[in-house]
């Protein structure tokens, strides 16, 4: 088992995110590739040679950006499993041996995902699927967040084959994660171990989804990439109201105006075009908008 952590300027994070890899519960041969995208990697953390569970650092090779770090671990992975793990989050120590589990058991999945826990502003908020198996048409109608990819693990042999590489041709990295659930579930139902065995942390360090352009652009590419999303009225009006609402909260009320007149025209009942339309009247009420719902584990 190799655990994939990419990281960017956050020493005290990571640290926390290599020991709950190396603290697993799990039987099997653990190790550990800390990937330093755009930031001078921290040599301390690399363990010495011979020793249990070794943690190796190295620099992006690939694209800048989250996907070209995932990638970079996976091309050096030495496990027939890869697990990923943000450098801001942590898992609980049964994690891996759960999902191993789960995954023996599916011989035919290439990804097990579990449930996480939302860790915002001294709140802890739970998030479950409800499910054990999560398909392609439930991942079109809904991102289902609760499949972060802190949650991944996937056979290396399907991230090299059929499935592929994490894309790094994704503007700005987001919604890479989104991307691989689809693509995955296309080929086979995602194996899901319903617990929250995974603390996401979010914080003002960690809103990616406050950098408005790559929301928008990235957004876009999924609508462009994914011609499921784009057919189902309800699945492209949740995303086109999340276009509509970064945009809003740029202050282009013209863009605005366009995508949430593009989300009504799909799906009348979806809340996030009249919330789009209050939020372009307003800009500065999207922060407060996303305070909270991140205070009940959820975004937009």
């Amino acid at each position: 088992m190799t655990v994939a952590i990419p990281t960017h300027n956050r020493p005290e994070e990571v640290r926390k995110a290599v020991d709950s890899a190396r603290n697993q519960d799990y039987a099997g041969a653990v190790d550990v590739i800390v990937v330093y995208d755009r930031a001078e990697p921290d040599l301390s953390l690399e363990t010495p040679p011979g020793e249990e569970r070794p943690v190796r650092v190295m620099r992006n090779e690939r694209t800048p950006g989250l996907a070209g770090g995932r990638n970079t671990a996976i091309d050096h992975a030495g496990g027939e499993l890869v697990a990923f793990c943000d450098d801001d989050d942590y898992w609980d120590p049964e994690k891996l041996r759960l999902q191993v589990e789960a995954l023996a058991a599916a011989p035919d999945a290439d990804l097990v995902t579990c449930s996480i826990v939302v860790e915002y502003d001294g709140q802890s908020t739970p998030r479950t699927a409800g499910v054990d198996r999560v398909t392609h048409p439930m991942l079109v109608r809904s991102r289902m967040a609760m499949l972060h990819s802190s949650t991944f693990v996937f056979r290396r042999s399907s991230l090299l084959g059929d499935l592929g590489l994490i894309d790094e041709s994704i503007p700005g990295s987001q919604n890479e994660d989104w991307d691989i659930l689809l693509r995955a579930a296309e080929l086979h139902p995602v194996v899901h171990v319903d617990r929250p065995l995974v603390h996401v942390l979010w914080g003002a360090a960690s809103f990616f989804s406050r950098r408005w352009d790559t929301k928008i652009d990235s957004s876009v590419w999924m609508l462009e990439r994914h011609p499921a999303i784009a057919a189902d009225n309800r699945a492209a009006s949740r995303l086109m109201g999340q276009i509509a609402f970064a945009h809003a909260c740029s202050g282009n009320r013209r863009e605005a105006a366009t995508w949430v007149a593009r989300t009504a025209r799909h799906n009348p009942f979806q809340p996030r075009w009249p919330l789009s339309a209050a939020v372009a009247v307003w800009p500065r009420s999207g922060g407060l908008v996303l305070n909270v719902l991140h205070r009940l584990g959820r975004g937009v």
